[in-house]
């Protein structure tokens, strides 16, 4: 069986974001029911029934994320964690940083792909992940991979990176550049299989050609890049300068849309992840929300389970 919990259904900066004043925050501070505060974007599968898991992506939130998340809190001893791993999709600021809060010591294993390891090795900050406890491990593409802790003991699952339409994180972008878009390695879909199952992640996605959704179809499970309603919805909302394709996402409306696209894949079940706080899918009754309900998707939540 394969267990997965949200651990965090917001895009950077989560909802509410600390220097956001749209309507959708002032309600989530304000306590209202309706906008439910959610942290940045990560989950954690375990294939072993809980004896071990493995983050996808380590979140600026990942310690209140472990705290509020009984089965990944210490066990036995001293020192202990079942976190055994983390598997990176990108090196986006919110898919990494959360690296640095995991430094205290204990044995893990990074896995991303090569250039997302390059970008670490480079920089000085991420050496504080002591190199004699912490492994790195590269992921090729379009290969599974089967996935090991630091002791070498099997996670139970596999994991296929591919290569998904995106862009270099924003903090890697070259000053002066027309074109900011990504090469395969900068953003990848994540495949996890295990116990006859398999599911995917993809919280960042600019687009779906066929490669994609010819192997997105007939899913058990898709955690996909929900970050916007429309393309333009930062700068409606006077909230951006970009639309949501320049940073590196699809919108869920439209007839290019996410939902859309969808609609003909035949996946089993649809969670939207990595919801940016303009979203008007964040508010529970607003007319956005109740439209990607009746097309068979689901808003994620910060501590939503899923076994499978």
């Amino acid at each position: 069986m394969l267990r997965i919990i949200v651990l965090g259904a917001g895009a950077g900066g989560g909802f509410p974001q600390w220097n956001c004043n749209c309507s959708n925050c002032q309600r989530a501070r304000a306590g209202d029911k309706a906008a439910r505060h959610l942290t940045q974007s990560s989950l954690a599968v375990s294939a072993d029934d809980g004896i071990s898991w493995y983050l996808l992506n380590a979140s600026p939130d990942v310690r209140q994320q472990i705290t509020q998340t009984s089965a990944l809190h210490p066990r036995t001893g001293r020192r202990d964690s079942p976190i055994a791993g983390v598997v990176l999709s990108n090196a986006d600021v919110d898919h990494v940083a959360g690296l640095l809060t995991l430094r205290e010591a204990q044995p893990l294993v990074v896995y991303a792909t090569s250039r997302v390891l390059a970008v670490l090795k480079t920089n000085a900050i991420f050496n504080v992940l002591n190199p004699d406890l912490v492994v790195r491990r590269a992921m090729p593409l379009d290969q599974p991979l089967e996935i090991r802790g630091p002791d070498g003991r099997s996670g139970g699952f596999s994991l296929t990176a591919f290569p998904v339409p995106g862009k270099v994180a924003l903090w890697l972008e070259e000053p002066g550049l027309a074109h900011f878009g990504s090469v395969a390695e900068d953003t990848v879909g994540l495949e996890i299989s295990g116990a006859g199952r398999r599911f995917f992640y993809l919280p960042g996605c600019a687009e779906l050609p066929d490669g994609v959704t010819e192997r997105l179809k007939g899913a058990d499970l898709v955690f996909f890049d929900g970050t916007t309603w429309t393309d333009d919805e930062m700068i409606v909302l006077g909230l951006g300068t970009k639309t949501a394709s320049r940073m590196g996402h699809i919108s869920m409306a439209g007839a290019a849309g996410s939902i859309a696209t969808f609609a003909s894949l035949n996946v089993a079940r649809k969670i939207f992840v990595h919801i940016n706080n303009s979203n008007p899918v964040l508010i529970a009754g607003t007319p956005e929300r109740a439209a990607a309900i009746a097309a068979g998707w689901e808003i994620g939540a910060d501590g939503m389970e899923v076994r499978l």
